[in-house]
């Protein structure tokens, strides 16, 4: 029977553990609390004082500048954050709340758990290469490409926060977040890391797969030396551009064909990950493309970059991958932010589409109009008639301009208040009365409808006759629709897709 340990932290609260490691890290050696609702973290190495000094900070300072400010309990299920420091038979420790039981696995992997994970945190690796996926993991716990989309908002969302505050992770990999893809949940963990630039340096350079190009090709140098690039923000938006791909493509945006080194696999290595990074699907030079004829089975389809493509990721993706590995891969400052993400990533879920096959593995697809427009995952092609909302956003009365965001409309579709008024975004802001629908969409004896549930202002422009609430409107193509009256009010412009 293992003891239980009493001790006070360095803000004079109480701690109990359990004197039983239940999991070892790099640096750390993790403890249960009696109740398991924390756990007490201990680093094995001594820690100077500047260590203690930033983890002090980070538990206090930065943890109450998130958590009492705006969405403050919003953060506290995207941010694993310390809440208390403590030193114990002369190790260093922190006290950090337990993982929510959504993030650890429930079914365990294929064939009656072989890889006995069952019961094991849900890291992202298992989600995030085609694989993994394929080989190991049980169905049931894999997702589909709309909760794969969630994760990511959350993700990016989680990372924004940190950088608002003047803070980088400095070691986002899929080892740091925890993902439940059945429900599109996410959590940034290992946040004792921290980077302040200028205060608090960089424990460690990152995760291999997820290190910028600019600190993979200076790794040689000494850490003092002005060449040396650490990791900071733009290292995060790297890491995060990387996440987000391989969440959505099972597959690694710079581990193509290219080898630079016969002779030797480290200097290989370095050169594939930093100063010769390229993108497997760069739009002009495909040295490095995946070579099909060389993966395993079991990374197919998603290896193929000519059958599934970054660009099937819609638009607003697309443009942000385009920008990550083509011209920010070697000029950090070109790098999309963790907002451009997060907004790109909310635009996109407006633009998908469920499968029209049952059997579809991903279920849900961008709806590319340009095209006849097809589920890329099982080529399964759309048919019949679909209304897609092109939307417009008044600066001032009676004066409206494109808002570059579309509206896909499928049955049961929800239209909610930011569709309504570009001023409401959708993040930690929203209020209680912001959070649910305002109407729906519904297919019904081959007429397209919308029921109008809160939206006051409501209107059919091109019929010129107000919709009122508990009301329904036909739409049809050409129409305009005002969704909302007054500053950021928007207009629906139906176009309508037959195919």
């Amino acid at each position: 029977m293992s003891k239980v340990v009493k001790c006070k932290t360095l803000d004079g609260k109480d701690v109990e553990f359990v004197d039983k490691i239940i999991g070892s890290g790099a640096i750390k050696d993790v403890y249960f609390s009696p109740d398991k609702s924390y756990v007490v973290a201990f680093y094995r190495g001594k820690q100077d004082a500047q260590a203690k000094d930033r983890l002090q900070m980070i538990a206090s300072k930065y943890r109450e500048g998130i958590v009492n400010n705006v969405g403050g309990e919003y953060w506290k299920n995207l941010l694993c954050w310390p809440t208390s420091v403590l030193e114990y038979d002369g190790r260093l420790g922190i006290v950090v709340p337990a993982y929510d039981k959504e993030f650890y696995f429930e079914h365990g992997s294929k064939n009656d758990d072989t890889l006995a994970i069952k019961g094991k945190e849900k890291e992202g690796k298992w989600f995030a290469a085609a694989n993994l996926r394929n080989r190991f993991v049980d169905p049931r716990e894999l997702g589909d490409w709309l909760t794969h989309l969630k994760m990511c908002v959350l993700m990016a969302r989680a990372i924004r926060r940190l950088h608002m505050a003047g803070l980088a992770h400095s070691d986002l990999s899929y080892k740091n977040v925890l993902v439940n893809p059945t429900r599109g949940s996410a959590c940034v963990i290992d946040v004792d890391g921290l980077v302040v630039p200028g205060k608090y340096p960089p424990d460690v350079v990152g995760t291999p797969d997820f290190i910028a190009p600019e600190v993979v090709k200076t790794t040689h140098l000494a850490k003092d030396d002005p060449k040396r690039s650490l990791p900071r923000r733009e290292t995060d938006q790297h890491a995060l551009a990387v996440l987000i791909y391989m969440y959505l493509l099972y597959r690694h945006p710079l581990r193509g064909g290219k080898v630079h080194d016969m002779q030797d696999e480290q200097r290989d290595e370095s050169l594939t990950m930093g100063e010769r990074a390229l993108f497997v699907e760069h739009p002009t030079d495909s040295s490095n493309r995946i070579r099909v004829k060389n993966v395993r089975p079991t990374e197919l389809p998603w290896a193929d970059t000519e059958k599934l493509p970054y660009t099937i990721t819609g638009p607003y993706l697309a443009s942000c991958f385009k920008a990550a590995f083509v011209d920010g891969l070697h000029d950090p400052s070109k790098r999309p932010s963790a907002g451009d993400w997060e907004g790109a990533l909310v635009k996109t879920v407006d633009l998908i589409q469920p499968c029209q096959n049952a059997a579809c593995e991903q279920k849900w697809y961008v709806f590319d109009n340009s095209t006849k427009p097809k589920c890329p995952f099982c080529n399964t092609p759309f048919k019949g008639k679909l209304p897609i909302l092109n939307l417009y956003s008044s600066r001032k009365e009676g004066n409206f301009r494109p808002d570059n965001h579309r509206l896909m409309v499928w049955t049961n579709q929800s239209l909610f208040l930011w569709h309504a008024n570009s001023l409401i975004v959708p993040n930690e802001r929203l209020s209680d009365d912001q959070k649910p629908r305002v109407g729906y969409f519904v297919f019904h004896r081959d007429k397209w409808w919308l029921v109008n549930e809160r939206l006051p202002g409501l209107r059919d422009v091109s019929a010129e006759a107000d919709v009122p609430i508990g009301a329904k409107l036909e739409i049809k193509d050409g129409q305009q629709i005002l969704l909302a009256r007054g500053d950021g009010g928007r207009l629906a412009v139906v176009q309508m897709v037959e195919a």
